[in-house]
């Protein structure tokens, strides 16, 4: 059986009111606060979620240290930066650069084996690639090569020449290697390279050695030179041809006497032809500067190198006899011009090499005379003017 009690009924019902009223206050109370500090819900909700995107970058990326805080980027100005980069930290700055293949996996610090520390270049057509092939196997690994291709055929090199596979093939049809140069030779792009050689494709090899012929380079401290020319086949230019007996000869006193004004100055000394000259990493960065952006075939630049070295010139500049060439004659590049106006492309390429020529000297001499104005002092007699 059972009993009821009405004071323990009465207290049971005073007890849940009680219990009704602190949930509604704290609820109440709580909604009040969180309206009253909105700022303190924030760092509730966001917290848990950069905490876990820093755990994820941290445990994918342990090596890497994440920024303590934030840097005002906006206060870097470098005024002695290159142009262009005054607004990087001068420690992140790369300005130079080189023509080493890498590879695109690995560790970047173990990418290469070897650094060649010379660059040849050859402007070539696939018609002349025996003669390639032959000049190529006189460089050893210790140079970059790199092929420009005015014919615009590549793919068939790699086909004939395992070489081929481990050289540079730049193809741009129907231009000259000085056009070449001026755009894919630049100082910054080659600096890393003691020596640089600008070479035709028609030259024979069959005396030449590369390593031997920087002996003597070095040996006799050039900034510019060439190899000697064969003496039984017709040169231009006396100073050219290769001499008996000697190492490296840097004057010539059997060339015509109204070409040489000065026995010290072009074509009679502190000259070399630019069918394959060889640059010094110092003479180049002045040299690249000279050449001409619309004149592509470098006529009258040989009688300017001189500029590009210390004086005296006539000491940095010569032939090295040691190591000789034949120079073949082949006028690949005629081929490529186009007749115009009933004038045979040949033709019409050879006028074009006169025209630039004197087109070159007239901007020299104008170039020195403005300068030499800008002091107000007179030009001085020290033209490189054939006449």
């Amino acid at each position: 059986c059972c009993w009821y009690s009405p004071t323990y009924g009465r207290r049971s019902e005073d007890n849940g009111m009680k219990l009704l009223a602190t949930a509604l206050f704290s609820v109440t109370f709580g909604i009040l606060l969180g309206l009253s500090f909105p700022s303190l819900w924030i760092p509730k909700v966001s917290l848990p979620q950069n905490l876990l995107r820093s755990i994820a970058i941290s445990s994918r990326h342990s090596d890497i240290a994440a920024p303590v805080q934030a840097t005002d980027i906006s206060k870097i100005w470098v005024p002695s930066n290159p142009k262009g980069a005054e607004r990087l930290p001068p420690g992140i700055i790369a300005s130079e650069s080189d023509l080493y293949l890498r590879r695109f996996w690995g560790n970047p610090e173990e990418n290469l084996k070897k650094k060649p520390r010379y660059l040849v270049t050859f402007t070539v057509g696939y018609e002349q690639r025996q003669n390639i092939d032959a000049c190529v196997k006189k460089f050893s690994d210790n140079f970059t090569i790199v092929l420009f291709h005015y014919d615009g055929r590549t793919s068939e090199w790699d086909d004939e020449f395992e070489w081929s596979k481990n050289v540079i093939h730049i193809s741009v049809r129907k231009q000259t290697k000085w056009w070449y140069a001026k755009r894919f030779l630049h100082p910054d792009i080659v600096a890393r390279y003691d020596y640089i050689f600008i070479w035709d494709e028609d030259l024979g090899v069959d005396h030449f050695d590369a390593e031997k012929y920087l002996h003597m380079v070095k040996k006799h401290g050039l900034e510019i030179s060439q190899p000697g020319l064969d003496p039984e086949i017709l040169c231009t230019w006396q100073i050219t041809k290769k001499r008996e007996h000697v190492e490296v000869h840097k004057e010539e006193t059997n060339e015509k006497p109204e070409r040489c004004l000065d026995p010290h100055q072009p074509p009679c000394a502190a000259f070399v032809e630019i069918m394959a000259p060889v640059f010094s990493r110092d003479a180049w960065r002045c040299v690249w500067h000279m050449i001409q952006n619309d004149l592509v075939h470098g006529w009258g630049l040989d009688f300017a190198l001189r500029r590009c070295v210390e004086e005296p010139a006539y000491e940095k500049i010569g032939i090295v006899d040691t190591e000789w060439i034949v120079h073949q004659s082949i006028p690949s590049l005629g081929s490529q011009g186009k007749e115009e106006d009933g004038i045979s492309p040949g033709q019409g390429v050879r006028d074009r090499c006169y025209m630039e020529w004197v087109m070159f000297e007239k901007r020299v001499d104008e170039a020195e005379k403005e300068y030499f104005k800008s002091l107000k002092v007179q030009t001085p007699s020290n033209s490189t003017t054939l006449h």
